[in-house]
């Protein structure tokens, strides 16, 4: 079986055949070529957070996840503690940019 990158989203890049073996690097054929550990991969992802399956704002829910997007609360996209991000529908995106609405500590619910 072929195994993972280091960045745990695409598998790795084949080295070389010898004797019927197959070889693989450490890194998929995006990271080597780029030079970056998970090139592409926005860093939420490699942090291990999963979109949920509903609007923590609105709590619209649906079996489509292209609906939804995470959103960082403070605004860093560096920041992928598990606390900055939640999941957003499109329509609830777009409110909180076009109103530059914040979420509050009062506003956030508990992920247990």
């Amino acid at each position: 079986m072929r195994p993972l990158c280091i960045c745990n989203q695409r598998p790795a890049a084949i080295n070389y055949i010898k004797e019927g073996k197959t070889y693989y690097r450490k890194k998929c054929e995006t990271c080597l070529k780029h030079g970056i550990i998970g090139y592409g991969i926005p860093r939420w992802v490699m942090s291990g957070y999963e979109k949920k399956t509903y609007c923590e704002k609105c709590k619209f829910k649906s079996i489509h996840s292209e609906q939804f997007n995470v959103y960082h609360i403070d605004g860093d996209l560096q920041n992928c503690r598990p606390g900055n991000l939640k999941t957003v529908c499109a329509n609830c995106q777009r409110i909180i940019q076009k109103e530059g609405y914040t979420w509050r500590q009062g506003d956030l619910t508990p992920d247990f």
